[in-house]
């Protein structure tokens, strides 16, 4: 994924819409994130503080940066016996050293 976006959607004259902010939305995962939150925000650049498009974009843009950091929680608890995947088990926002630090705890 690039952030290159389809030239229509930025054709001049053209109105944003929400359904434009949402296409770029399902592909969302903490591998693309910063490429498609700098693409949600370049599409919305410019559109007024009320404008529909504008406020579903920051509002995907605020989502995206933490999955790009913190990444998504995926999956279960472990089964006894198994050790917990780190995603699952990591504390929420902690940054590098909550990860070291979940890492160090499973060693």
């Amino acid at each position: 994924m690039s952030q290159a976006e389809h030239p229509d959607r930025l054709r001049p004259g053209r109105e944003v819409t929400v359904e434009d902010v949402r296409q770029l939305m399902g592909a969302s995962t903490p591998h693309f994130a910063l490429q498609l939150r700098e693409r949600i925000r370049r599409l919305i650049r410019g559109l007024p503080v009320d404008h529909p498009a504008r406020v579903e974009g920051e509002r995907e843009i605020a989502r995206l940066n933490r999955i790009a950091f913190v990444g998504e929680v995926r999956g279960h608890q472990a089964e006894p016996g198994l050790t917990p995947l780190r995603s699952v088990t990591a504390p929420r926002g902690g940054g590098a050293a909550a990860s070291a630090a979940a890492d160090a705890d499973h060693h």
